[in-house]
């Protein structure tokens, strides 16, 4: 069958219908003789016959056998379009769309090979008893619509790969962006702590300058009073002095707790500072209470 173009699976599908079809054959041949021997049996049992006796069996025989012809040609040509369905059938899931030529069913010389084919390889083939599963039909034409279909599902697969690797590098893009946003965010936190941290110690030094100012004014009021050898011109104006720093030494003092208030509420470092504050205000009230009683003693 290498002059019709099959391979060795489409040589046995072939082989297995032209077996179908001989085994109807043979069957509806047998029916066929049954119906002479019938006739035979029935009617010729007699030495003469009429004229019309001979024509009324043949007539009798006639539309027996066209009966049994006519029925076994309507089966053929069903057969044909059930196997025609299942060939179509099984091309669309491959997206295939078979053609058939009608004037090659009449080729003479393709029905004589076919009957060379039934007579010899035919006849091997029939020897082996194999059972052949019904896989679903492949490409045709191994050459042309096959190629296709291969060439196909390689650009698919090509898109698919690229899709697959562009996909990769957009998740890498997105690490990247994220590991770079959490790093910009530590960075800003750890900032906003040394700038708060610089603040603090910022504020700590003010306040003990604060203090030291306090201090020295407090000494030098002792030694005044120790001394007692300034005028009270002196004393006076030391005094006004001394209440102009200790007033300048509040507005500080408020101005250095407001700002305090603001970033450190609800701190331990924010209570000890108040803390202090409030000590130093009792000491410069104590401080203004001894001026105000050497004021009247003087």
């Amino acid at each position: 069958m290498a002059e019709f173009g099959f391979n060795e699976h489409h040589q046995n599908e072939v082989i297995n219908y032209m077996r179908f079809a001989r085994s109807k054959r043979v069957l509806r041949l047998k029916t066929i003789d049954s119906c002479f021997e019938e006739l035979k049996d029935s009617r010729l049992v007699e030495e003469t016959f009429t004229v019309d006796e001979v024509r009324e069996m043949l007539d009798g025989l006639q539309a027996v056998v066209r009966g049994e012809v006519e029925t076994e040609l309507i089966n053929t040509a069903h057969t044909n379009v059930l196997l025609l369905r299942q060939l179509f059938s099984q091309a669309e899931k491959f997206y295939l769309r078979l053609q058939t030529d009608i004037s090659e069913l009449e080729n003479r010389e393709l029905l004589e090979q076919v009957a060379e084919f039934e007579k010899t390889d035919f006849k091997t083939t029939d020897k082996v008893n194999q059972e052949i599963s019904k896989p679903k039909l492949a490409p045709l034409n191994e050459g042309g619509v096959s190629e296709l279909l291969n060439k196909e599902i390689v650009r698919l697969q090509e898109e698919n790969d690229k899709l697959k690797s562009r996909l990769r590098t957009i998740e890498s893009q997105a690490m990247n962006a994220l590991d770079e946003k959490t790093k910009a965010e530590r960075a800003l936190k750890d900032l906003q702590k040394v700038q708060g941290e610089q603040q603090l110690t910022a504020h700590s030094q003010e306040i003990s300058s604060l203090e030291d100012t306090v201090a020295a004014l407090r000494a030098d009021y002792e030694k005044s009073l120790s001394a007692n050898s300034a005028s009270q011109k002196d004393l006076q104006e030391n005094l006004i002095s001394a209440k102009h720093d200790l007033l300048r030494v509040q507005e500080q003092l408020a101005l250095a707790e407001k700002e305090l208030e603001k970033k450190f509420q609800q701190t331990a470092a924010y209570r000890n500072m108040k803390e202090i504050l409030t000590k130093k205000n009792e000491q410069i009230k104590e401080i203004r209470k001894r001026l105000q009683r050497y004021e009247s003693d003087e």
